[in-house]
């Protein structure tokens, strides 16, 4: 599913809403969650899952072009773990 059919399938839930105000409220959705996970370093949905900031380790890595040996700096991302439901239902 692309953001524009999440935004029609919103927009469709509801006759009184325009496609602009379904787009803003998705924005500040997801705009939320992403701060959420930066400032406590998770975020939980009750029957979706949870979201968790991850912390890689720098390490060597190798071009696969050359050969050459190169440091990969450390790093960080988003992890999600499905919940039970979710998971069962797929």
């Amino acid at each position: 599913m692309t953001k524009g059919e999440l935004i029609a399938v919103v927009q469709s839930r509801d006759g009184d809403l325009t496609k602009k105000a379904a787009r803003e409220i998705i924005d500040c959705v997801f705009k939320t969650i992403a701060k959420d996970i930066k400032k406590s370093g998770r975020f939980s949905y009750p029957e979706f899952g949870t979201f968790t900031l991850r912390k890689r380790k720098a390490r060597t890595g190798r071009n696969p072009q050359t050969g050459e040996k190169l440091k990969i700096k450390a790093s960080k991302t988003v992890g999600f773990k499905p919940a039970p439901t979710l998971k069962a239902s797929l």
